[in-house]
């Protein structure tokens, strides 16, 4: 049952949009790639778009959260008055789990295509064509190779010079520290208290700017190229998107250009 949901509903249309995409981009699967994140970005964007709220609401939120630190010195005081504040105001820390989780779900579909369809170095792919949707556009003539060749990368393998595992890392990177909208900010307001601890908040999003950049890096250089690419792409397009809803409102309670 679940490998047939899994199959039905991920694995499957991913293989065929990224097939689709591939046929209608000059046969380049670094340009699909690109057109496929962007696609699947929109598809996610109304679970993201709450995240990206809910970090712009804490921002607002932190001289409340800097005045409760005076007002209560005791740290368990502290978390349930600002767990409080947080619910009063709709804010859910975990929040962010859920499109996380959709994320990584994804990209382990999205592994599973790129280890299916490029497991060899310009893979014989006609075998694959039983997966592809009844569309005579979508089939590949017997003996067809997938050109798996991006400016100098073998998308299929992994990245030898590690450029895209080191920029898809910085790019987390700063995605993380710009969710955080001025870290320095934040940091001013922490260091003004004898224990960050007590900024439940902070400390969570302070330990996920650096955690999720290391991790991307380090399994972002065992992996194939063309799976770190997505990842950076997705990570740029989340940025962009995030900047978007961040921008300040007028008078009007238009977003400001």
């Amino acid at each position: 049952m679940f490998n047939y949901i899994w199959n039905t509903f991920l694995y499957i249309p991913i293989l065929n949009s990224l097939i689709i995409f591939y046929h209608f981009l000059f046969e380049n699967l670094g340009l699909a790639i690109i057109a496929l994140t962007i696609v699947l970005k929109v598809i996610t964007y109304p679970l993201s778009k709450p995240m990206l709220e809910m970090s712009k609401k804490q921002r607002e939120l932190q001289p409340k959260i800097d005045e409760l630190k005076k007002k209560y010195p005791k740290k368990e005081d502290l978390a349930k008055k600002q767990m409080e504040l947080y619910k009063e105001h709709g804010i859910n820390p975990a929040a962010g789990c859920l499109p996380q989780i959709i994320q990584i779900v994804i990209v382990i579909a999205l592994y599973r295509v790129f280890t299916n369809l490029l497991n060899t170095n310009g893979v014989m792919i006609s075998d694959i064509n039983h997966l592809l949707y009844p569309f005579d556009f979508l089939k590949f003539a017997d003996g067809a190779q997938l050109n798996t060749q991006f400016l100098f990368w073998n998308l299929s393998k992994p990245d030898p010079y590690y450029i895209l595992p080191v920029i898809a890392a910085i790019a987390q990177f700063v995605m993380s520290k710009y969710t955080m909208k001025s870290t320095k900010k934040l940091e001013k307001v922490a260091e003004k208290t004898p224990d960050k601890k007590d900024d439940i908040m902070y400390n969570m999003q302070e330990q996920m700017t650096y955690m999720m950049p290391i991790m991307t890096l380090v399994i972002g250089i065992s992996l194939p190229a063309g799976l770190v690419f997505y990842w950076f792409i997705s990570t740029v397009i989340a940025l962009g998107q995030y900047v978007l809803i961040s921008r300040p409102k007028n008078a009007n309670g238009q977003k400001s250009n």
